[in-house]
């Protein structure tokens, strides 16, 4: 009887064994070494995810004081594609987790690939969808709370564009 378990087991193992995460995750900052230095400090409370299906980067710095934010606010500006926008987000979701009150993602594209190579680091034209046009460059998502992240005192280099999201829903959030 054992050995038909062990079997019946092994057989199981076998057959799921081959699943694959669709996220390769970190639990701790592996961005690029030619970041701002200032940014170091904190990989220690980051997470880097690479996927879905390619190997896009995902960087989620979680904040907990509005100094913490504020001092790191200009290093992270300065990683993010110039043109690229900032999308602010209310909720959390996966890549920063549920209990995180305040944060940012940092969404890069696979290194050494773009979807035009004419231009890498530029939106892709035609598309309609910011998310999407954006997805070749290093876009900065926002996770405000009002304390931690009051986007009301956050200073913007001139023609930054914001995408304010925190009024849609939870599920609606990629």
């Amino acid at each position: 009887m054992k050995k038909t378990v062990a079997l019946l087991a092994a057989m199981l193992f076998c057959v799921l064994g081959p699943a694959y995460a669709l996220y390769t995750v970190s639990e701790q900052g592996e961005w690029p070494k030619s970041w701002p230095r200032e940014l170091d400090p904190l990989r220690k409370q980051a997470r880097t995810m690479v996927g879905p299906m390619v190997p896009e980067r995902h960087y989620a710095i979680r904040f907990t004081s509005r100094k913490e934010f504020e001092s790191a606010w200009p290093y992270l500006l300065k990683v993010k594609t110039r043109a690229a926008p900032i999308f602010l987000i209310r909720s959390s979701y996966f890549f920063l987790s549920d209990h995180n009150k305040a944060g940012v993602i940092v969404h890069t594209p696979p290194l050494g690939q773009s979807k035009n190579p004419a231009t890498p680091e530029a939106p892709i034209p035609g598309e309609t969808n910011p998310r999407q046009r954006w997805a070749q460059t290093t876009v900065l998502e926002v996770m405000v709370d009002d304390d931690i992240i009051d986007w009301k005192h956050i200073a913007l280099p001139k023609g930054t564009v914001v995408i304010d999201q925190r009024d849609q829903a939870k599920e609606k959030q990629p």
